[in-house]
């Protein structure tokens, strides 16, 4: 049997403030008992395209795709919270991407193409640019969860730097997931 690789390709965050802004979003959200998995700080990224199970020899052919997407450094504007699919029936808890949110598209659509090219199925759900926060789990206190998405609708985050492109792993494990980078492509300016 072949042994696979569950990867998704994303965008790191790493700035410390920033990562802490979120704690203080989830330590608002998580205030109203509603029944969350938040999402821990390190492991906490934009992701572009989750791929799934791959064989460890489409690993290179995958970073031969990414290294040929065009971009330059960009800042990324973090702003709101919101919740997937939406407030009646909340299953993940996100944060808004206003500023960026273009550069994120155009590089999904540069990779979406070349990644059914190597034989991944199309994206059908698209790509909405957010970052991921917290798994709802149950419907526990999910009016008080919803009142407090609404009243945070607006929450700053600040802006981050968008400069390394990067192939990740995913083990998941207990205690929940374990991200590593496989590969990443850092555009010269």
């Amino acid at each position: 049997m072949l042994e696979t690789i569950r990867s998704f390709i994303a965008f790191d965050i790493d700035n410390q403030p920033i990562l802490a802004k979120i704690a203080d979003a989830q330590n608002l959200l998580a205030k109203t008992g509603a029944d969350l998995k938040l999402v821990e700080p390190k492991n906490i990224h934009i992701t572009l395209r989750f791929l799934g199970n791959i064989t460890c020899d489409m690993v290179e052919k995958i970073f031969a795709e990414i290294k040929v997407v065009q971009f330059l450094p960009f800042d990324v504007k973090l702003h709101g919270i919101g919740a997937f699919p939406n407030l009646h029936y909340p299953r993940v808890l996100w944060t808004g991407i206003t500023q960026g949110a273009e550069q994120l598209r155009s590089i999904f659509n540069q990779l979406e193409p070349r990644l059914r090219s190597l034989g991944f199925a199309p994206d059908l759900k698209g790509f909405s640019p957010h970052l991921t926060i917290a798994r709802v789990k149950s419907g526990r206190n999910k009016v008080e969860l919803s009142k407090c998405v609404i009243e945070n609708a607006a929450y700053e985050f600040g802006v981050i730097r968008a400069e390394c492109l990067k192939l990740k792993k995913s083990d998941l494990t207990p205690k929940g997931p374990i991200y590593s980078t496989l590969k990443e492509f850092c555009p010269q300016t």
